[in-house]
């Protein structure tokens, strides 16, 4: 035969479980909660439970098993000022008591799930383009244009160009993985800010000479070097500064910019500012907070003719975030954007 547990056991029971769990007597009234559902429900002993826990979900499983039904598993969502909160629980008889409700907030997951779904779904979005264009192209050359040298020679080329988008895709699809396994592990070898950037405007030219587009480098002296991974910044300095050409070059002039920053708030200590300004056509601010998502673009159709794959400014998030720097880009439409990453020096 069951025992009926007491109060003190009850309580003890509460408070070793580490998720928010509520006990809810016959009457329906609130007996008992642990500190956990304390911080989400308030302080709310003796009130009935309907005042407290709103959802219909939770609210109709609690009243299943009041009623004598059985517990189980439940979800719901609750709306808060800043964002909606989704919670998994488990209602459960407790003889002698009542009713208990253990839940958790499961929105990190939720959103993880979410972001893996988006990924897959826009990862198959960007191949299926190129794809089928190829696939397209390689019907037509072994049909119509089998025994046509001029639009066999346009076709291939055609190809190779969506070939090499797929190529840079699947490149940058790896990098961003690479760079994701790492963000934990801080790098420790010391590197020469100035000298990477030197580099890469110098590895840049051609493309800068080709669009029209002058380079200038101007380095503070006396800068400090900065723990980091050499090939990692390169790749940061060589996005930053691709896109500046790319999507500046109206403004005829790129800008790199290397300071000393004797103490940013957010690093708590002195680090190195590198910047990179473009006076071309700008930004418009609506698209500033979503810059470093995965595949978001301003401007799709011409991201794509130029070549880009929608990761590289994610990329120089998460490199960025493996430094412990920080990432900040102002811009104004007719004015032209600054993207400045500041890393810290110890």
């Amino acid at each position: 035969m069951d025992s009926p547990i007491d109060d003190r056991t009850m309580s003890d029971l509460l408070a070793a479980v580490p998720m928010p769990m509520v006990a809810i007597g016959p009457d329906a009234r609130i007996l008992m909660l642990n500190a956990p559902a304390r911080a989400v429900l308030g302080e709310c002993i003796g009130t009935h439970y309907l005042i407290v826990i709103r959802q219909p979900e939770p609210v109709a499983a609690l009243e299943r098993v009041l009623a004598g039904g059985e517990g189980g598993a439940v979800r719901w969502r609750a709306t808060g000022p800043g964002r909606d909160t989704i919670y998994r629980g488990t209602v459960s008889r407790v003889t002698g008591l009542g009713v208990t409700l253990a839940f958790e907030d499961i929105s990190e997951l939720e959103q993880a799930a979410d972001m893996r779904r988006d990924f897959v779904a826009n990862v198959s979005h960007e191949l299926r383009t190129p794809l089928t264009a190829l696939l397209g192209f390689i019907e037509t050359l072994r049909g119509a244009a089998k025994d046509d040298p001029a639009a066999r020679e346009r076709f291939l080329g055609i190809m190779e160009r969506e070939a090499l988008r797929m190529n840079r895709l699947v490149a940058d699809l790896l990098s961003l993985s690479r760079v994701e396994a790492e963000e934990r592990v801080r790098p420790t070898a010391q590197i020469d800010l100035a000298g990477l950037a030197s580099s890469v405007l110098a590895t840049l030219r051609g493309v800068a000479e080709g669009a029209g587009v002058a380079l200038e480098l101007d380095v503070a002296p006396g800068l400090p070097t900065v723990p980091g991974d050499g090939d990692q910044i390169t790749q940061v300095l060589h996005n930053l500064v691709e896109n500046a050409v790319k999507y500046g070059a109206s403004g005829g002039k790129v800008r790199v910019e290397l300071r000393a920053v004797s103490q940013h708030p957010q690093l708590r200590g002195p680090g190195v500012s590198v910047a990179v300004i473009d006076q071309g056509e700008g930004i418009d601010p609506m698209h500033l907070p979503r810059l470093t998502e995965r595949f978001y673009r301003v401007d799709s159709h011409r991201s794509r003719e130029k070549g880009g794959t929608g990761l590289g400014l994610a990329i120089v998030k998460h490199i960025v975030n493996r430094h412990r720097g920080r990432l900040k880009v102002e811009s104004e439409k007719g004015k032209g954007s600054r993207f400045e990453i500041v890393l810290p020096v110890h």
